[in-house]
């Protein structure tokens, strides 16, 4: 490679075939796309990925959902129906070339199709062949239907939420962390592939994703059970295993959290003398609710940006709480650039527009742009019914 020649992405040439239908697979295939991979999602004709109909908020952009649009940026689309021969050995035609296949099926559909992982790697020895389940593929939850909410419940994190009732995350936090393991996993054999020509399985699960979230309260648990005590929070806390002043506190205009800091100094800075008193740090968890109701009051009496005035110049570990209007809004987030504007044109003609995000990683300092907006359902099935062999086109 000469000095002058562009550096090509780091999954430039690597084929993958996406069968997975919304959320945590076609995240995993996104994040593959957005490292430079070629994508081709496999979907039903006339159905197509159940999250082309599934809004977040209700949203739609043409014919498909927002939340879509932004999961399958950069993806190619074969409508092919898995029951018919002839749909299928097309498939399985790519499925021999491909570098790596994503599903996310409950445990045994693919093996019904004959595109599990040991029928596909007798044809594709080098492939690398990456899973998500709701539960894994063992124990009694396998069968129970996959979703983030209640893999969230199953590994407690409600619970651990509580205040004072169990509450989930309101983001499909489940999901979206199985999508970022199963990539790291299918990256890592991919390298694994490169250094010894051998490919592999990669499998993960919502569950394992929410359990591994967990590490260090199931560490705790494992180690030492009588020391987890029922979750309790403070009227303002942020975390049910932390002292005070951990938390989020209203202030005349707004919010402010706060994190780990000595609780007199923060009574300095806010002029508050109970809290200067307690230097002793197993006050800062036995007076949890008083701490946090003396710190509220005393922010109650200015805005945000006042506290902050004091609080940053003193290297307090704070930050003000957002609105989405407000991020989207400030310069910080317009200065970490992660907004793309994508179009696409619709069967019919018309044009549809979508403002997104983009990858969350720099790489030689730029950030990854997707090449092309989602795909509408099957609009690149004759093109890649062309590449494959005239046995194959016949079929």
């Amino acid at each position: 490679m000469t000095a002058s020649a562009p550096i090509p992405d780091p999954l430039e040439g690597f084929l993958v075939l996406d069968f997975s239908q919304f959320l945590a697979g076609p995240v995993a295939a996104l994040r593959l796309a957005d490292l430079g991979a070629r994508v081709i999602k496999i979907e039903r004709p006339g159905l197509g990925d159940i999250g082309r109909g599934l809004a977040f908020a209700g949203a739609k952009a043409g014919a498909d959902t927002v939340s879509f649009h932004a999961m399958n940026r950069g993806k190619e689309s074969l409508a092919a129906n898995l029951k018919d021969p002839g749909d299928l050995a097309v498939v399985r035609e790519l499925v021999d070339r491909a570098d790596v296949v994503v599903e996310n099926f409950r445990p045994g559909v693919m093996e019904r199709l004959g595109l599990d992982y040991e029928t596909v790697r007798a044809t594709n020895p080098g492939v690398v062949y990456g899973s998500i389940t709701g539960y894994g593929e063992e124990g009694p939850w396998r069968d129970r239907p996959g979703q983030d909410l209640l893999a969230q419940s199953i590994a407690g994190v409600p619970w651990l939420q509580a205040d004072p009732e169990p509450s989930p995350m309101g983001i499909a936090i489940a999901d979206h962390l199985a999508s970022c393991h199963l990539a790291h996993g299918i990256t890592a054999l991919l390298l694994r592939r490169l250094r010894t020509g051998i490919g592999g399985h990669v499998r993960t699960s919502l569950l394992e994703a929410m359990v591994d979230m967990q590490f260090e309260m199931l560490s705790v648990r494992l180690t030492d059970p009588a020391a987890l005590t029922e979750p309790v929070r403070g009227p303002h806390s942020a975390h049910s295993y932390l002292p005070a002043p951990y938390g989020v506190y209203p202030t005349a205009d707004g919010y402010l959290s706060i994190a780990m800091n000595p609780v007199p100094r923060v009574g300095e800075l806010l002029q508050i003398p109970e809290l200067v008193a307690m230097t002793t740090p197993q006050t800062w968890w036995e007076e949890r609710s008083r701490i946090e109701g003396l710190i509220a009051d005393r922010l109650r009496t200015d805005t945000t940006a006042a506290w902050l005035t004091i609080l940053d110049e003193a290297d307090i570990w704070c930050a003000p709480l957002h609105t989405v209007d407000e991020l989207v809004e400030h310069e910080g987030f317009r200065r970490i650039d992660m907004v793309q504007t994508l179009h696409r044109t619709e069967p019919d003609g018309t044009r549809t527009e979508v403002t997104t995000t983009r990858s969350p990683l720099r790489i030689d300092g730029v950030r990854p742009r997707s090449a092309s907006a989602a795909p509408s359902l099957g609009q690149d099935s004759g093109r890649l019914r062309s590449e494959l062999t005239p046995a194959e086109r016949a079929s």
